[in-house]
């Protein structure tokens, strides 16, 4: 009688061999684990742990991700540490650098290498969330027996990518749980949560690397896809996220070559000195309650002058 493990060979081969592969995420990344990473799906778990001083080094290469991200991954260890789950902060290389748990679960997790130190890259564990999340570059659920390695169908992980100011990959939280009645409904559920949770640290970034921007929401998309841009007092675009920067179809370093925010929204804009003037006006005049003088002394004018721009406008 085919032992469980021998039922998954049984599918991961059947996927594969059928050329669901070019259809399907899971069998596309299946058959990278076997074919690209040569793994063996009945292989035992080896420790790939990197050393405390290796992961401290890890930890502070991602320099203000980690205090950025820490409340929100309280928060939503709040919510999902009664499902027996517990919460991973993995780097670009699928290194686990942070993570929240119950201490009563702590073994068990430790056990299933869902630990700081290790890797959970797809070329370490196969197809697992965390790992396929980085190679697709997108939020992922491996429901148990979706994952490649057998020793890991006991784990259900929704993992979702946080992106840098810039639009770079820096990392992924995952939520796993081992739970044997965990429904395809409540992970899915998850998945959501966790995407949310990421698109909520990219924007905390974001806000931290452009402190004195106007952020500006790109319209016609989803608010909570995160798509904002930086712009800064001369109405040019200075950065943008990586929700933004897929929309719009920007690229490379924006603050070295800044665009007009107008130009790259589709907005009729009136460029003209005249209008650039009535602006500055109007902007003094508001922060002096309307008060003519001090407008004028604001904008180094006399009255005299003041009043006279004033009356052409």
């Amino acid at each position: 009688m085919p032992t469980p493990t021998d039922q998954h060979l049984s599918r991961i081969e059947a996927a594969i061999s059928g050329g669901k592969a070019a259809r399907s995420t899971l069998a596309a990344s299946w058959a990278r684990s076997a074919r690209l990473y040569r793994l063996d799906p009945a292989a035992r778990r080896i420790d790939s742990r990197i050393t405390a001083q290796e992961l401290a080094l890890a930890q502070e290469r991602l320099g203000a991700l980690l205090p950025t991200a820490a409340p929100h991954l309280d928060r939503l260890f709040q919510v999902v540490g009664g499902l027996g789950a517990c919460i991973v902060l993995a780097d670009a290389r699928g290194i686990a650098v942070d993570r929240r748990g119950h201490p009563g679960d702590d073994a068990d997790f430790a056990a299933s290498g869902l630990w700081t130190g290790t890797a959970w890259s797809e070329a370490e564990a196969g197809t697992n969330g965390i790992g396929t999340c980085l190679a697709e570059g997108r939020a992922v659920t491996i429901h148990r027996e979706q994952h490649f390695m057998a020793r890991n169908i006991g784990l259900s992980c929704s993992s979702a990518p946080v992106h840098g100011p810039e639009g770079q990959l820096m990392a992924v939280i995952d939520v796993s749980t081992a739970r044997s009645d965990l429904a395809d409904a409540v992970a899915g559920l998850i998945g959501s949560t966790v995407a949310e949770v990421a698109r909520k640290v990219e924007a905390d970034l974001f806000h931290q690397h452009f402190p004195k921007a106007r952020m500006v929401v790109v319209p016609g998309l989803d608010r909570g896809l995160g798509a904002l841009l930086a712009v800064d007092g001369d109405d040019l675009v200075i950065g943008a996220t990586r929700a933004a920067r897929s929309h719009l179809g920007l690229s490379g370093d924006l603050a070295a070559a800044p665009r007009p925010v107008a130009d790259l929204l589709g907005i009729e804009a009136d460029d003209s000195l005249q209008t650039a003037e009535r602006a500055v006006l109007a902007r003094a005049l508001a922060r002096s309650g309307g008060n003519v003088s001090a407008a004028a002394r604001a904008l180094g004018l006399s009255r005299a002058t003041l009043h006279r721009k004033l009356d052409r406008r």
